[in-house]
C-alpha cells in the first residue's frame, strides 16, 4: 500500500463518520458485534468498507482513516463495540484505553488483563517475531461487549515507501506465536523475511528458549562467534551452507544484560520469551541466527503475506494494470460460466483446490 501524505478533508470525514455510524449500527443489529469483528478482520471487507465510506483510492491512509473514524463513532450503547489505540502516539495509549473500555462494558479485571495482553502480544509479534522491514506505526484494538477482540495494525517501510497491514481475530488466534494472523496484506512477497511465527520454525523456537534458559555466558559467546563484520562465507569456511544473505547478519547492537535477566526468569516457551520486556527484533534475530547457524535448527524465512493485488490499478497504483493476466482471468471465468453443469462443478472444485493450495503455501 503506497504511502500518501496529507489528511482527509473535514467535509469528507464528517460524512464518513455518519455513514460508518449507520452501517455498523445496522450490521450489529442484524448480525451481532462479533460478526462485525469478523468483517473487520477480513482484509477484502475492510478495504471495501473504506471505499464505501468514500476513501476510494488505494493507499496506506485507508487503514488509519477508517480505524480513526470507527474509533470516533462506535459507542457502547449503540454499537456494542469500541476501539482503542490508533496511529502514532494514539497507539501508545491503547493499554489505558482498553482498561477504560473494559470497565464501560463491565468486563472482569482478569478479562481486561487478557485483552491488554492480547494487544501487547499482537504488537510484539508483528515487531519482533515477524521481521519483514515494516516497523509498526498504527495499532487499533477492537473490543466487543463480550470481550472478543480483533486487531488491525500497520507497518511502514521507509525505503520503498509502502505499508503492510496485519489483521488478527480472537476466535482464530489459538496461539500468539504460531501462525496467529487472520491475514497479512502487502504489495508483494519479500525475500528472506524472518518469520518466527511459521509452523516450520518450531524447532528454532524451542532452541531459542533452550538458549536463554542456559548459561548466559555461553549464549553471549555463541552470538559473538557470528560477527557482524564477517561475511557468512567467512564464517562457514569449514563447511556448511556457502551462501551470503544480508538476512543472516547479526544485529550490531545487543543488550547483553537482557539475556542475563531472561535467564533469571527461565521462560517456559517462546511466547513467554517474546513477552519479556526488552525482547525486541534484535534479540529475537540473534537467537534465531544462533539456533540456525550454530545448532542447525533452521528458522523460517518465508514471507507470510497472504493477500496482495491481482491486476493493478488504472493510475499505476500499486502498479500498472497487468492486461494479460486480467484477460486470462476473464477467459477463465467465462469458461466456467458457459460450461455444462458437470464441467462447471469440476472447474469450481479445481479453483477451490487451488485456493487451498495457495493458502497452505502462503502464495
Amino acid at each position: 500500500m503506497p504511502l500518501h501524505y496529507g489528511v482527509a478533508p473535514p467535509w469528507l470525514v464528517s460524512r464518513m463518520k455518519g455513514l460508518a455510524d449507520e452501517t455498523v449500527r445496522l450490521l450489529v443489529e442484524e448480525e451481532g458485534p462479533e460478526e462485525f469483528l469478523r468483517r473487520v478482520s477480513d482484509p477484502f471487507w475492510f478495504q471495501a468498507f473504506g471505499c464505501v465510506l468514500g476513501f476510494d483510492w488505494h493507499s496506506s491512509g485507508l487503514t488509519t482513516v477508517v480505524t480513526g473514524v470507527l474509533k470516533d463513532v462506535l459507542t457502547v450503547e449503540e454499537h456494542r463495540v469500541r476501539v482503542a489505540g490508533g496511529k502514532g502516539r494514539a497507539s501508545r495509549r491503547a493499554q489505558d484505553e482498553i482498561a477504560a473500555i473494559g470497565e464501560s462494558f463491565g468486563v472482569s479485571s482478569s478479562k481486561v488483563e487478557g485483552l491488554r495482553y492480547a494487544s501487547r502480544m499482537a504488537a510484539k509479534v508483528d515487531t519482533a517475531a515477524l521481521q519483514a522491514g515494516y516497523p509498526l506505526y498504527h495499532h487499533a484494538f477492537f473490543i466487543t461487549e463480550s470481550g472478543e477482540w480483533c486487531v488491525v495494525q500497520q507497518g511502514m517501510n521507509t525505503q520503498d515507501r509502502t505499508a503492510r497491514r496485519y489483521h488478527w481475530l480472537s476466535e482464530d488466534t489459538r496461539d500468539f506465536v504460531v501462525e496467529p494472523h487472520k491475514a497479512v496484506v502487502g504489495e508483494a512477497v519479500r525475500p528472506m523475511v524472518l518469520n518466527m511465527t511459521a509452523n516450520e520454525a518450531e524447532e528454532n523456537r524451542r532452541t531459542c528458549v533452550d538458549l536463554v534458559r542456559g548459561n548466559p555466558e555461553n549464549l553471549v559467546s555463541s552470538i559473538r562467534r557470528i560477527s557482524p563484520e564477517a561475511s557468512l562465507d567467512w564464517w562457514t569456511e569449514g563447511g556448511g551452507p556457502q551462501v551470503a544473505y544480508e538476512s543472516f547478519e547479526m544485529p550490531r547492537r545487543l543488550n547483553w544484560g537482557l539475556f542475563r535477566e531472561i535467564y533469571d526468569v527461565q521462560p517456559r516457551n517462546f511466547e513467554e520469551l517474546l513477552a519479556f520486556r526488552g525482547v525486541g527484533p534484535s534479540a529475537v534475530r540473534a537467537l534465531a541466527l544462533v539456533g540456525q547457524l550454530v545448532y542447525g535448527k533452521p528458522a523460517s524465512w518465508r514471507d507470510p503475506v497472504k493477500f496482495s493485488f491481482a491486476h493493478g490499478g488504472k493510475d499505476g497504483v500499486p502498479y500498472p494494470v497487468d492486461r494479460k493476466t486480467m484477460d486470462s482471468s476473464v477467459r477463465t471465468l467465462k469458461e466456467i460460466v458457459s460450461a455444462t453443469e458437470v464441467e462447471k462443478a469440476q472447474k469450481v472444485d479445481a479453483l477451490k483446490r487451488l485456493a487451498r493450495f495457495s493458502t497452505n503455501w502462503g502464495l
